[in-house]
């Protein structure tokens, strides 16, 4: 892709339109979920990122909720509570079913899955292709880096990114504030030194990682756990949050550097 197409591809993309707006999120707060973890209330201007194991989170700020990944629970999400929280809007990285289970979610949230430029209302979505492993999708086919904005905030899911990000790529990506990065290696994601060489690259301002093992992996889960990849990075720079859940505001994020942020799992 020359850039001439790719700027073509940015600005126009497969734009489609997903309804007339958001709807509303009604009364502020988490969004009703089986996890027990409480979940603060959110302020006008905040982002709270839910947690849900292994890549699901649920984004509430801004007006809605935004729900990523929801799985079936086997392999490596053997042990996790099932994500079954209410959402307006769900977003799946593959059709794996690791990250990519819709049945049984509550109400009736619109469905993104496929690469390209979606627009709802006035807000835009990015679904960018990557290969989900080393060898060109061969084996499990495409991964959906998904690029959206939240109560200010721009964010960055890389899903289960395996393949090194593109110079084409990373200028769709752009900067994120908040990027959502695996880390746990397998055959279909960032090990730990592609996810230090990718969270380099691009210079977000908030890392979370994602994808890497922790208890409630089952028999077969190929992933390391995530201090194979804090071992790569600058010990300053990390925090390690005493739960699920964190509020997250501009004012709150460097403006330069990166900050790691671990959350903990409430098993």
């Amino acid at each position: 892709m020359n850039r001439r197409q790719l700027l073509k591809y940015a600005s126009l993309g497969v734009l489609s339109a997903v309804g007339t707006g958001w709807p509303s999120m009604g009364q502020p707060g988490r969004a009703q979920s089986t996890s027990p973890s409480p979940s603060p209330t959110p302020a006008s201007n905040a982002l709270t990122v839910q947690w849900l194991g292994h890549t699901a989170f649920l984004f509430s700020g801004g007006g809605r909720r935004v729900l990523v990944n929801p799985f079936r629970n086997l392999g490596c999400t053997a042990g996790y509570r099932p994500p079954k929280v209410g959402a307006d809007l769900v977003l799946i990285s593959s059709r794996l079913l690791d990250e990519g289970a819709t049945d049984g979610l509550p109400g009736s949230p619109r469905l993104l899955y496929e690469p390209g430029a979606y627009q709802l209302g006035s807000e835009s979505i990015q679904g960018i292709r990557t290969d989900h492993d080393l060898e060109g999708g061969r084996r499990f086919g495409i991964n959906v880096v998904w690029v959206w904005s939240q109560a200010g905030l721009r964010i960055v899911h890389l899903g289960g990114a395996a393949a090194p990000i593109t110079m084409e790529q990373q200028i769709l990506i752009g900067r994120p504030d908040l990027l959502l990065l695996p880390v746990g290696g397998g055959p279909k994601a960032y090990g730990p030194e592609a996810a230090k060489a990718t969270m380099d690259r691009l210079n977000p301002r908030l890392v979370i990682p994602t994808h890497y093992l922790t208890e409630a992996a089952g028999q077969g889960c190929e992933l390391v756990e995530v201090d194979r990849f804090l071992s790569l990075v600058d010990p300053a720079i990390v925090d390690r949050a005493g739960g699920d859940t964190l509020q997250l505001t501009r004012e709150s994020l460097p403006e330069t550097g990166t900050r790691v942020k671990v959350l903990s799992y409430r098993f």
